[in-house]
């Protein structure tokens, strides 16, 4: 992977951006295309970039969520423990004994997730999974006033899991908070950029939406504004090469490219961009796989509800462990993501599009 695509990578995934909170990752996208797009806001807040090729139309639209599974504070306990809800869908065995970050108006304040402790459980307690209603956060408050005028911590308050971009494997693989969907926000900004100084028969609409996680509410708001006649969806895919998965149900791989949706829980793709997409791959020698995502659902599921219908397809990169406070991609996989969203979206001039619905 290009070292200015980890350097994107590590800068987005390190900042914080829990649905709703999403400001702070709109400023890095601007940052790195203000001077290649011009850049307008959604009233949700959701960024929408705009760049014109050799033509107005047809208008693609490029869309990455911004939020990441994350939490809020609802309560502060007498004794300044923390009472939290999740934004976004948590697994509750993947919470306990994490790091977060409580976003206050004096600043960030530091916890760790816990519960009753193991030995003053029951026997017939030890054996049931803790309920995320059970848990607190514990900031080293001594009360709710420490906690609250000390500290600063307020019902609303935004919670961020903790993990530094870390390279793995001699820097194939890397780990990271927020892939979901930092990843998609990487994509559609790496292909603006390699698109800065080439023709393309189209104008492209780089989209940062708010609030994916709670509902593809920023989707419904952003295609509103866009209007687009196509759209890719920049998502992470589900890798589930990993121990005690069945070799039949194995669909993603770290490493052998990037995913194509022919399914998932909220769209059909349209099949014309679907196969585009796979015979764009294929003529490239670009590495793809094929998923099937039953319980899942991406933006697309509202963008190609808009108006009459917007043809969409879904490309997801393979990833270990989302919606957790870490997650894996290996970088190949990132790069041919870009490299095939950029092929497609160079060969969508306005016949190409039209023809999507015939």
């Amino acid at each position: 992977m290009k070292q200015e695509s980890v350097a994107l990578l590590k800068e987005l995934t390190e900042v914080a951006g829990v649905p709703g909170y999403e400001r702070d990752v709109s400023a890095v996208i601007a940052s790195h295309l203000g001077n290649i797009c011009s850049i307008t806001h959604d009233k949700l807040g959701s960024i929408i970039c705009k760049k014109t090729g050799t033509a107005d139309s047809p208008r693609i639209m490029l869309c990455g969520h911004m939020d990441e599974v994350g939490f809020m504070v609802k309560r502060v306990t007498d004794k300044g423990f923390i009472r939290f809800v999740p934004l976004g869908g948590w697994w509750d065995q993947v919470l306990l004994a994490q790091q977060v970050v409580i976003k206050t108006h004096k600043g960030d304040v530091p916890g760790i997730i816990g519960s009753k402790p193991p030995h003053a459980l029951e026997p017939e307690e030890r054996k049931k999974v803790v309920q995320q209603k059970n848990m607190f956060i514990d900031i080293g408050a001594s009360s709710k006033n420490d906690a609250e005028k000390k500290l600063g911590v307020r019902p609303g308050d935004p919670i961020v899991p903790v993990c530094p971009f870390t390279p793995m494997n001699r820097d194939e693989l890397f780990m990271a908070k927020a892939w979901d969907d930092r990843l998609g926000c990487g994509m559609f900004v790496d292909v603006l950029k390699r698109l800065a100084k080439k023709k393309h028969p189209n104008t492209v609409y780089g989209v940062g939406s708010v609030q994916e996680e709670v509902g593809l509410r920023g989707a419904r708001t952003s295609v509103t504004l866009v209007k687009p006649d196509a759209a890719l969806i920049m998502e992470v895919g589900i890798a589930t090469d990993t121990p005690d998965v069945k070799p039949d149900d194995v669909e993603g791989h770290l490493g052998k490219g990037p995913q194509i949706a022919i399914l998932d829980s909220s769209m059909i793709p349209n099949l014309k961009l679907r196969d585009l997409t796979i015979s764009t791959a294929e003529t490239l020698k670009i590495p793809y796989q094929l998923q099937v995502m039953i319980r899942g659902a991406q933006d697309g599921g509202q963008i190609h509800l808009h108006a009459e219908g917007v043809p969409c397809v879904y490309i997801g990169v393979p990833t270990r462990y989302i919606h957790s406070h870490a997650g894996i991609i290996h970088g190949a996989d990132y790069e041919n993501a870009v490299k095939l969203v950029e092929a497609i979206v160079k060969k969508l001039d306005k016949k190409t599009v039209e023809n999507l619905t015939k």
